[in-house]
């Protein structure tokens, strides 16, 4: 039997090797502030004048989903699982509750959320930052 050797490019071989690093640095974790206001830009812009039809909602939802897990991605929160929910439905004055549940460690895990409305619709959405150990 031969021996073989594989060459790993240098690139890969950083990101193919466990770092062991259990807890993010203070810098690196997740920071609800920040992203609540990058989920109040993204909502303001992708909204902003628009009047609820139950037929483009569905479009609406993924398209604010992606664009706040892009710009989160952006803020450098390496190590993060990234779960966004958003909910969109019609204004008429109505109260609403949304629910989750998540287990995860309290010292490095969060969310941030944000609710948007106007005359006619309404749209929460809520991104979860959970470390990836």
């Amino acid at each position: 039997m031969a021996d073989t050797e594989v060459e790993v490019s240098p690139e890969l071989q950083g990101s193919t090797e466990n770092s062991y690093i259990i807890r993010p640095n203070f810098k690196d974790k997740f920071k609800p502030a920040l992203v609540k206001n990058v989920i109040d830009e993204v909502l303001s812009e992708q909204l902003k004048g628009k009047q609820y039809d139950p037929e483009q909602a569905p479009a609406w939802c993924k398209v604010i989903t992606e664009a706040v897990k892009e710009r989160v991605k952006e803020l450098g929160m390496e190590r993060y699982k990234l779960a966004v929910n958003v909910v969109i439905g019609e204004q008429r004055g109505q109260g609403i509750k949304v629910g989750c549940r998540c287990f995860w460690d309290s010292d490095t895990d969060n969310y941030a959320q944000h609710l948007f409305m106007n005359e006619t619709l309404f749209c929460l959405a809520t991104a979860f930052g959970v470390f990836f150990y």
